[in-house]
């Protein structure tokens, strides 16, 4: 596709001269005298270079240039002037033009100059091009499941996404907690601005300091030169703290000292900058409950937890697991691994009764390595890993996901529920069916279901 810039001019001799010029190197030239015409051009027609005069009647090109920085900041304009001066030229340099051309120009100067500026403006398009992508990718819409709680998680995203208001999202690990962050950011109004992660755990301390706010060239050993921030990098965007539990507390306070005044100091530096950004933390760990410990501070908890959204683990919402599955199989079929490959209906039903503790995360790596090793194109039963297929491997990886205190009674119940949950899956949710899986009476399966308040479809 061709490079389209648009030359506006009242002086028809300087058009005709552009439009030669240009359209020998191979742009296609729309060449305009009215500048009034060339504002509704704009509005109308796809162009990546504007070069106009500075003095015209009725539109300036000072207006020209305010015109387009405000409504399509992705094109470059170059500003031309018989009138050139160093001071007109810091003026529109100021202003946000990309370059000044001064009246008679050099043919080669004029020709470097645009093709800077077709240069940039392709890099600009090339970045809207990704950000869209990335907005298709990381939309409301690619948080896969029609379970209940997905459904709620959806509904907050949407409701949170418009607002400036800092979210916590909550759950196990695996769960999603990036993907959440991602769609909030994606369907906000800073779609367009950089969105930025950092894993708390990830790194010590002082590194996670220096990762975090930035440092000043000289302010410790190895720092050879000034480094920015993800603050200071998500300016404009979203900051996503991953693992925000792990902060030690001399972060936790700079961290609420940026919350309250949108402003830090990078390490080692004195000079203060400000911040305009969407902050979302997430954790596995019950914040409350480290605050009653006296491990995280309490100002800084109500100051994340302005909006919560917590993620169910996937054994609460088995009926998302197929979903999950045709997603992942569509995105590796999507890199080439196996695309014709399938799972049977028996091998989906053990994928949906399996407890799942390191929850999508672990499902996604299963559906891969189901995908590259099964030697058949239809993934049977035979084809799972054996802590999903072998029933003894399923009830201690359940087991493991109890906490050491228990009161046994009570988790008997959650046991027995759970058991009553995958033979509904496993049999379709046909009670009859259910009840000879648990060999129990379909009467005393409903009394089950009633008393545990399970839903049998």
């Amino acid at each position: 596709m061709s490079t389209q810039i648009l030359v506006i001019d009242d002086e028809k001799n300087y058009l005709l001269i552009l439009e030669t010029i240009l359209g020998e190197e191979g742009y296609n030239v729309t060449a305009l005298n009215d500048s009034q015409m060339a504002l509704d051009y704009l509005d109308e027609s796809e162009v990546d270079v504007v070069i106009t005069d500075m003095k015209m009647p009725g539109v300036t090109g000072q207006e020209i240039l305010e015109h387009v920085n405000k409504n399509y900041p992705h094109i470059p304009v170059l500003i031309m002037t018989a009138y050139g001066s160093i001071d007109g030229a810091v003026e529109a340099m100021k202003c946000g033009a990309f370059d000044y051309i001064s009246k008679p120009f050099a043919n080669d100067e004029l020709l470097l100059s645009v093709k800077k500026a077709v240069m940039l403006s392709r890099s600009e398009q090339e970045i809207i091009l990704l950000r869209q992508t990335l907005a298709e990718q990381h939309g409301p819409h690619k948080l896969v499941g029609k379970s209940k709680p997905m459904r709620e998680v959806l509904q907050v995203v949407a409701k949170v996404a418009p607002s400036k208001s800092t979210v916590l999202v909550t759950g196990e690990s695996g769960t999603g907690k990036e993907l959440v962050a991602k769609a909030i950011h994606y369907s906000s109004p800073r779609k367009d601005g950089p969105f930025i992660s950092v894993n708390c755990m990830s790194l010590s301390p002082g590194v996670l300091e220096s990762e975090i706010f930035g440092h000043e060239k000289g302010s410790f050993t190895g720092a050879t030169a000034m480094k920015k921030g993800r603050f200071e990098l998500a300016h404009g965007g979203t900051l996503f703290l991953d693992e925000i539990g792990e902060l030690s507390s001399d972060l936790q306070v700079k961290l609420l000292r940026v919350l309250q005044e949108k402003s830090f100091e990078r390490v080692g530096g004195s000079k203060t900058i400000s911040v305009d950004i969407r902050l979302v933390a997430a954790t596995n760990k019950n914040l409350k409950e480290a605050v009653a410990r006296g491990e995280f501070r309490e100002d800084l908890y109500y100051r994340l937890n302005v909006v919560n959204i917590n993620i169910s683990p996937l054994r609460e919402r088995r009926e998302d697991i197929p979903l999950l599955v045709a997603h992942f199989m569509q995105k590796l079929a999507g890199e080439n691994i196996q695309s014709r490959k399938k799972f049977s209906p028996d091998a989906l039903e053990y994928l949906s009764a399996y407890e799942w503790p390191g929850n999508v995360r672990q499902l996604e790596n299963v559906v891969e390595r189901c995908m590259v090793l099964a030697a058949k194109d239809l993934i049977g039963v035979d084809d799972l890993p054996s802590e999903i297929k072998d029933e003894e491997a399923q009830f201690k990886s359940a087991v493991d996901l109890l906490p050491i205190r228990l009161e046994l009674s009570g988790t008997l119940e959650k046991i027995e529920a759970a058991l009553i949950r995958r033979a509904l899956v496993r049999s379709n949710f046909v009670q009859v069916k259910a009840a000879e899986l648990l060999s129990i009476s379909k009467s005393l399966l409903q009394y089950k279901l009633k008393k545990y308040n399970i839903q049998a479809k």
